[in-house]
């Protein structure tokens, strides 16, 4: 006998209410595991595979890849039996199913972790067959446009961005032979399919009215964007920091040859290379321990402000994704090739999509190095609830008056904003020129430490 258990969306914390589907990784029919990853979703902070609390066989998965679902809606059904051993063929690969109560799953579940304990035995089930089911409560109704229950075959896919732009342009990844090693599918291979498959579509021309005869912007023939996932999430963000927090900007040239050359001695020993954006790091947690009170957040509901005792600096990641913040936890604890080893393992992990909503959390200053871009300044909106953000500039040979004479240098813009609630202009400059004058002179960090 066996009994049909529905497992809904997790809360997946951090105040994220839904998830978008991006890959079933279960097929209907197929016995599953305690814990094994059922689907993988996309939130507003990162791609990550939900496990199932349950052991079985899967009776239906509800939602399309693409769909957007809230959190306590349905994602699967699994009808859990008792049935303990091998099938008829001795296939040891069949499933875990619940403990012998059959009722029981693994507890609750977090997004991208397994839910039992570490080296917990699982019980291996045969497929039930059909009929075998005991009667039991149907599911929450769900509409039946919602509900998959056609077999998926596996795709070899890592990269949730192929996936996206296989989605964005309605390419089926299952019809695909993947270049990579073991028929993996890249990114190469996708968009090869979708110019081949655009060569012998006619591009028709958008319409578009008379410019006297405009009306409303929701009657202007266009392309909308949906405002979700992380783009999503950015704007609401962004928007919530300009509504809240009074912001001011300030910003000086500095002199970073010194830190160039210095840079270039610690990378000559032949260990572990150290970045500008580390050394940069560095220069902040020395910056954030003379003035503290810019590593805070504030508390609007007790009009308090909340001076943090741990650095946790973010620092902006362009992606192909969209913008991302990664967090570098502790780093008033790290040494400079620490700052350097962790800000490439986010870096890395940035790019190829496998950030956890924990590297996208909890950070209290970021540093924006906007210089990738080639821009020389800019006035960033502080990454709410922090209290400030260092910008940096391109590093460019300028003009500089060094030792009284002009001179060549390397020169980088570096600009300050910060929340006018936490501290007054007096504060703000002293970070900054603190800052600059580490730049300049490197040494100055030594006196700092």
């Amino acid at each position: 006998m066996a009994v049909v258990k529905e497992f809904t969306l997790p809360d997946l914390g951090e105040g994220l209410t839904e998830a978008e589907i991006v890959r079933w990784l279960v097929q209907v029919g197929e016995v599953v595991a305690i814990d094994q990853p059922v689907v993988e979703v996309e939130t507003a902070k990162a791609v990550v595979e939900v496990p199932c609390p349950y052991g079985g066989v899967v009776t239906a998965r509800y939602g399309a890849e693409g769909e957007s679902l809230a959190v306590g809606r349905p994602l699967i059904t699994v009808a859990v039996g008792t049935a303990v051993g091998s099938d008829a063929s001795g296939d040891s690969g069949a499933a875990a199913s619940a403990d012998g109560d059959g009722g029981e799953g693994s507890g609750n579940v977090l997004v991208g972790y397994g839910t039992t304990a570490p080296g917990a035995r699982r019980r291996r089930v045969r497929p039930i067959a059909a009929g075998s089911l005991a009667p039991a409560p149907a599911p929450a109704p769900v509409p039946a446009a919602v509900v998959e229950t056609v077999p998926v075959g596996p795709v070899a896919v890592i990269s949730p961005l192929v996936r996206r732009i296989a989605r964005e342009n309605r390419l089926d990844l299952r019809s695909l032979t993947g270049s990579g090693p073991d028929g993996l599918i890249l990114r190469a291979d996708v968009e090869r399919a979708v110019a081949a498959a655009g060569a012998g579509t006619a591009t028709a021309p958008v319409a578009t009215a008379p410019a006297a005869a405009a009306g409303p912007a929701a009657d202007v023939v266009g392309e909308r964007v949906p405002l979700r996932g992380i783009r999503g999430a950015v704007a609401e963000k962004l928007s919530r920091s300009r509504r809240e927090i009074p912001d001011a900007t300030c910003w000086v040239d500095a002199d970073a040859t010194e830190l160039l050359a210095a840079r270039a001695a610690m990378n000559a020993g032949g260990g572990p290379k150290v970045s500008v954006l580390a050394l940069l790091a560095r220069i902040c947690t020395a910056a954030l321990a003379r003035y503290p009170e810019l590593n805070a957040t504030v508390d609007t509901e007790r009009n308090e402000i909340v001076r943090l005792p741990a650095v946790h600096i973010g620092f902006a990641a362009q992606t192909e994704r969209g913008l991302m913040v990664p967090v570098v936890k502790d780093a008033q604890e790290r040494t400079t090739s620490g700052l350097s080893a962790e800000i490439g393992r986010l870096t890395e992990a940035a790019r190829t999509g496998r950030l956890t909503p924990a590297d996208l959390t909890g950070g209290t200053f970021t540093l924006n190095n906007y210089g990738v871009f080639g821009v020389d300044g800019s006035t960033p909106i502080i990454n709410h609830p922090e209290a400030a953000m260092l910008g940096v500039g391109r590093i460019a040979a300028k003009p500089w008056v060094h030792q009284g004479e002009l001179a060549v240098r390397q020169v980088v813009q570096l600009s300050f904003t910060f929340d006018h609630r936490v501290c007054d202009g007096g504060t703000a400059g002293g970070f900054l020129r603190f800052v600059a004058d580490c730049v300049e002179q490197p040494a100055v960090l030594l006196a700092a430490v």
